[in-house]
């Protein structure tokens, strides 16, 4: 089946009319403030950016144990709301729209970033092949301790919180990561999970956790207000999973079940090959799941038309072109060229390589 409409086209998510099919993907940036608290630079940031279809904000920790970054902006304490608040109320003023991306790192920390210096969490104590931004520099990450089985439920508890927390804060809906190799990611796959109670061993018990944290989160806050983020088969973290293609139908299978709004998806290696993985059908995948798709990965222009064209995907989710090119929507409407990318101010500082790109003369 060939599509007729464009990247440009309107489109209707639930209750929300998104402009264009364009989404700003979650990139993390380190600059919140005190506290994990988000900033007024952040709100600038994101309302400068506003021209996207839809944005989904950085990865924001649901919980202390939850953080594996230096300055990453939680949504767990009173102050975290409210900063968050001065974000969503730039970014609806500037006409745009925007999700949070609630997270839990799991393994992918360091006990300099954990309550009292503890461990951090993850399904098995084992420790992920990654590295960790902290004190300014990238550390390696610390051993794991095992969740307790009777602990899960609160973790559980931390998002459907946090998704409360959320749209106190202004949020027109959440998305749960669960790519990457972060803690939903780590349950799911058993390069990371070796349970043997109800949450390892077969597929079923791998998925019970994502699960489990949908129905909460769907529950305080409603399906239509819930998106998921999922990575098959990028080995982002360390993470890995001996039969993914079973896994991750499942896991699209038991997400259109409970009528969340959408599936984002990246497809291949996270900032990297989209071929990486293969052969993996990320188009069977689709057809697992009834609601929304976003596609994710080294899209340009052409590449997104085409997956419209061909229904691969109802929408395009686009990452590191949005830091360097706070209008990309404009310059992919004008095919205009893109700003460079500066990575020495990716992570981590102020004003500069954040909010301080350039943009398109108005035609």
């Amino acid at each position: 089946m060939t599509r007729t409409f464009s990247l440009f086209s309107p489109y209707r998510l639930a209750a929300i009319d998104l402009p264009n099919r364009i989404v700003m993907a979650p990139l993390t940036r380190d600059r919140a403030g005190p506290g994990n608290v988000p900033t007024a630079l952040m709100a600038e940031y994101y309302a400068q950016r506003a021209g996207a279809g839809l944005i989904i904000s950085e990865g924001s920790p649901v919980c202390p144990e939850g953080h594996g970054y230096d300055a990453t902006p939680g949504i767990h304490t009173p102050e975290q709301v409210a900063g968050w608040r001065l974000v969503t109320e730039a970014v609806h003023k500037a006409g745009g729209r925007i999700f949070i991306q609630l997270w839990h790192v799991g393994r992918v920390s360091n006990v300099a970033l954990q309550p009292g210096g503890q461990a951090p969490v993850a399904p098995s104590a084992l420790r992920a092949e990654a590295r960790t931004f902290v004190n300014g520099e990238f550390q390696p990450t610390s051993m794991p301790r095992a969740l307790d089985i009777g602990e899960i439920p609160a973790v559980v508890e931390s998002f459907a919180r946090a998704a409360r927390n959320a749209v106190a804060a202004g949020f027109d809906g959440v998305e749960l990561h669960g790519a990457n190799g972060y803690l939903i990611d780590q349950f799911l796959r058993d390069g990371a999970n070796r349970r043997d109670d109800a949450y390892g061993g077969p597929v079923a018990h791998r998925t019970r956790f994502l699960f489990e944290v949908v129905d909460a989160v769907s529950a305080a806050i409603g399906p239509e207000r819930v998106g998921v983020r999922i990575a098959p088969v990028t080995p982002s973290n360390g993470i890995a999973d001996s039969d993914p293609v079973p896994l991750f139908f499942a896991v699209a299978e038991g997400l259109d079940a409970r009528g969340i709004l959408y599936l984002h998806v990246v497809e291949g290696a996270t900032g990297g090959a989209r071929d990486h993985g293969q052969p993996f059908d990320f188009a069977a995948l689709r057809r697992h799941f009834r609601g929304a798709y976003i596609a994710n990965n080294g899209y340009d222009k052409a590449l997104a038309e085409a997956a419209l064209a061909a229904d691969h995907a109802d929408l395009i989710a686009f990452g590191r072109p949005f830091i360097a090119n706070p209008d990309l929507v404009e310059r992919l409407r004008r095919d205009a060229p893109l700003n460079g990318l500066v990575r020495e101010t990716l992570y981590g500082g102020g004003a500069e390589g954040y909010t301080d790109y350039p943009v398109l003369a108005s035609s």
